[in-house]
């Protein structure tokens, strides 16, 4: 069974220090801890048989560090020599000693946050001029995060703009690549446009060109006699080597012509 003993304010103001919670509120804290069974208020500085007696108490838990009294060095001497004290570890940076020491630093923060939130400069025991200090660091803190937003604002448009140039430009290399790739197909030596401009030329050409008469036509009764050459028309393949060449030609085709006669 676990007891908590809690000192009242006015003893823990008058041996140990100001506090930043009353007793209420520190009663009410403890006692809704888990580990607590019971809250035991308003408890003395030091501890006496007689008070260990009435509440049942075997053991009394706590740090080792002796704490000096009126007339003691350390007000758990007798504890300790009875064999009823159990030493507990202490735990950096909570006690209440780091506590107040945190707000005491941090005070003109807390005491600008109080005021943005609200609070006036009577309950927070400021200064008139500690107050128009503190407003017009708040003033300059509001206008740092608008710049500040601004800045990543900024930042984050030149992000999109950059983005987006990059993809119209990769779209754009991509349309030029098929747009050249369509041209030479079109355009190019093998294309399309050459080989139907071949072939309208060729149907030109076979529209332009007369017509070949067949080689062989029927015969209509009898086959048209030609007309004999002229004796002065010579072969041009081959003309006559010599003038008695020609002289003999000439005299067969008179003969010729008087058998005709």
């Amino acid at each position: 069974y676990f007891h908590i003993l809690v000192c009242s304010d006015d003893l823990t103001h008058k041996f140990k220090g100001f506090t930043v919670m009353n007793e209420t509120e520190r009663y009410e804290a403890l006692r809704h801890c888990r580990y607590v069974d019971e809250v035991i208020r308003d408890a003395p500085w030091t501890l006496t048989p007689e008070f260990l007696e009435k509440h049942k108490i075997d053991f009394v838990a706590h740090d080792d560090i002796p704490y000096s009294s009126a007339g003691s060095d350390d007000v758990y001497k007798h504890i300790k020599e009875a064999g009823m004290f159990v030493p507990t570890q202490r735990t950096e940076g909570i006690s209440t000693s780091d506590i107040i020491t945190r707000i005491v630093r941090d005070y003109d923060v807390y005491a600008r946050r109080n005021l943005q939130r609200g609070y006036t400069a009577k309950e927070l025991n400021v200064s008139f001029i500690n107050e128009k200090k503190y407003r017009f660091q708040n003033q300059v803190d509001k206008m740092k995060e608008k710049v500040k937003n601004v800045e990543e604002k900024s930042k984050e448009f030149v992000y999109k703009v950059e983005e987006k140039s990059h993809d119209l430009i990769q779209k754009w290399e991509e349309k030029s690549r098929e747009f050249i790739g369509n041209f030479l197909e079109l355009f190019g030596p093998d294309g399309a446009w050459k080989q139907m401009f071949q072939e309208r030329s060729g149907r030109m050409l076979q529209a332009f060109s007369p017509r070949q008469s067949p080689n062989s036509s029927p015969t209509r009764g009898r086959s048209p006699s030609r007309s004999p050459s002229p004796p002065w028309v010579f072969n041009k393949a081959s003309p006559p080597s010599s003038p008695k060449a020609a002289s003999a030609s000439l005299s067969s085709m008179s003969e010729g012509d008087e058998d005709e006669k």
